[in-house]
């Protein structure tokens, strides 16, 4: 497929006058720039890959984690990337057992992950648009989660926590890619760079993350980081906030395998 072909396809889901495609959400408008933001620039990386008339690259070997993530450690030696995806689901919390002055306990997230190696391949800018843009779109309904919004991204994996201190990222759930299982642990975190991406409400961007592997990773997974994080953090106190609480969050899991 022609880069030109490659980067049009992304508007499809948009432009599509079909029912089921996804919708914004209720609190865009105060965000609506990043929408603008993102198919200003898709369309200028059309223009642009018009001259190329190449296929899109999908080689991961010479793409490096975004700058600000040196402050986190590096994946370790002899580790390569293997798969890029945009995480897009929510951050969950709890007040249950707090006072009103306490700040909400985490209790995992839940996220579909979507295939992002070849955006991040060819286009890193498209790459961290696309993960600020989604978040405008609402992901709830079980046709929008087939597709990443406002893009065609196609879904590569899963993301749970198994138990409080468990993420797990499946990565075998597609048919077209079997890329393996992860359950990990926090290895390092660092907060999200100033000015990062604020959520739908306005909250603040969860920190940035180094995972390694524990027991029972498949397909060579060791490490995964979090980054270019856009909202999902908790308010500052369980004030007026229900027992159990969800904030929607976005962003991007780069998998490094042995």
């Amino acid at each position: 497929m022609h880069a030109s072909l490659f980067l049009v396809s992304a508007l499809s889901v948009f432009v599509s006058a079909a029912p089921t495609a996804p919708k914004v959400s209720s609190d865009v408008s105060k965000n609506i720039g990043i929408v603008s933001q993102y198919f200003n620039l898709l369309a200028s990386k059309v223009h642009q890959s018009k001259a190329f008339g190449a296929a899109p690259i999908c080689d991961l070997s010479k793409v490096t984690l975004p700058e600000e993530a040196a402050a986190l450690p590096p994946p370790s030696p002899g580790l390569y990337l293997k798969h890029v995806a945009i995480g897009r689901g929510t951050q969950n919390y709890t007040c249950v057992g707090l006072n009103s002055t306490a700040p909400p306990a985490a209790t995992g997230a839940v996220a579909t992950l979507f295939n992002a190696s070849c955006v991040t391949a060819t286009f890193p800018d498209v790459l961290k648009m696309m993960t600020r843009a989604s978040l405008q779109f609402d992901h709830s309904d079980s046709e929008s989660l087939m597709r990443l919004a406002p893009t065609n991204l196609a879904v590569s994996g899963k993301h749970i926590f198994t138990n409080s201190n468990t993420p797990f990222f499946n990565l075998d759930v597609s048919s077209q890619w079997k890329i393996g299982e992860i359950p990990a642990g926090k290895n390092a975190s660092i907060p999200a760079p100033a000015g990062a991406q604020v959520g739908q409400k306005g909250e603040a961007a969860v920190p940035w993350l180094k995972l390694t592997a524990k027991p029972g990773a498949t397909g060579g997974l060791q490490e995964v980081y979090r980054v270019e994080t856009v909202g999902g953090s908790q308010p500052a106190t369980c004030e007026g906030m229900p027992d159990n609480f969800e904030v929607e969050y976005s962003t991007q899991y780069w998998f490094y395998a042995s």
